[in-house]
């Protein structure tokens, strides 16, 4: 384990960083760039030209691959993760904004947000297999971890699309509330939470009947009711706890799952947008998009532990272990 010990500022302000030594990826919408940070260090190590405005950011599951979505360019641009040397372009459709890769890489699933559909990607082959009609304005998407369901969230159709992956069918669709943008799955693939930017709303759908079984309405002290507005989430990997970003409310929820209640709000940057866990679960990572930092809680404490500069407008993590 490396820790790392830093006086910062003009007092005797210290902080500690108790983790694995790992990268932090940071997709940079107005720098056409990604941010290399290392969180240990608790610093920008640099920056790295992509392509134009870049969101979505992923790596391949052994961490040998960094897949970054350059959305005004119309690809998906493959990188070497430990030399972020250019290996490939993938044929990604009009407008990629996020995607997500099936567990065993052989897939890539993209939202293509001006034709509302979903690209189907043959990561080896560099081909799109096929190309899935959905609603209007599709953002989030996700791959159960059992690989039988991508779902798909439509911004302005309000719907959440499930797409079998045995031949890449839209079999059902989920009415939700307004503008959902992001989804994640449950580590026992039985659940899918959803985000409502517009209603201030976290949904949880049931995989088997693809119904809302809960939901949860955020509120924060202090801050209006418009400006909570649900982006980014995950559920850690015991399903204990689930975190939200709140988007202008600058804070991160975090949730008990056995009874969807919130347990704390943590105070972030401005405008969070989306999250990533460190590899090991015990750290997260938050891209703020307007104040143009990252920020690191501690999630044994649950405590924001440092904030780090690293571009203009950061929208997406992605962790190197």
């Amino acid at each position: 384990m490396k820790k790392c010990f830093r006086v910062v500022g003009l007092g005797a302000f210290l902080w500690a960083f108790n983790g694995e030594a790992e990268t932090v990826f940071v997709s940079l919408e107005k720098d056409n760039a990604i941010a290399v940070v290392d969180p240990v260090a608790g610093k920008l190590l640099k920056t790295v030209a992509v392509g134009r405005r870049p969101r979505g950011i992923a790596l391949s599951t052994d961490a040998k691959f960094l897949y970054v979505a350059v959305s005004d360019d119309n690809i998906i641009k493959k990188f070497n993760a430990d030399t972020l040397t250019e290996l490939a372009d993938l044929p990604s459709g009009n407008d990629p904004e996020t995607f997500a890769l099936s567990p065993v890489d052989k897939r890539m699933y993209v939202s293509n947000e001006d034709d509302s559909q979903i690209s189907v990607i043959d990561v080896d082959k560099k081909t799109v297999l096929t190309r899935i009609p959905v609603g209007v304005e599709p953002e989030g998407i996700a791959v159960s971890p059992d690989n039988q369901w991508v779902v798909s969230a439509s911004e302005t159709t309000n719907m959440v699309h499930w797409i079998e992956t045995k031949n890449y069918t839209r079999v059902a669709n989920t009415l939700v509330d307004p503008r959902p943008r992001a989804l994640t799955f449950t580590a026992d693939s039985k659940q899918v939470w959803v985000t409502s930017e517009m209603a201030g709303k976290l949904m949880v759908l049931d995989a088997k009947t693809k119904q809302i079984i809960k939901e949860l309405v955020f509120e924060v002290e202090g801050v209006t009711a418009e400006k909570i507005q649900p982006v980014g989430l995950l559920v850690d990997k015991h399903m204990q706890r689930a975190y939200v970003a709140l988007g202008p409310a600058n804070r991160i929820a975090v949730i008990n799952v056995a009874n969807l209640t919130v347990e704390k709000m943590l105070l972030v940057g401005a405008r969070v947008w989306n999250i990533a866990f460190s590899a090991d679960q015990k750290y997260l990572y938050s891209a703020n998009g307007l104040s143009n930092d990252m920020s690191i809680i501690d999630l044994e404490q649950l405590k924001v532990i440092r904030s780090i500069g690293v571009g203009t407008n950061p929208w997406g993590l992605a962790v190197k272990p």
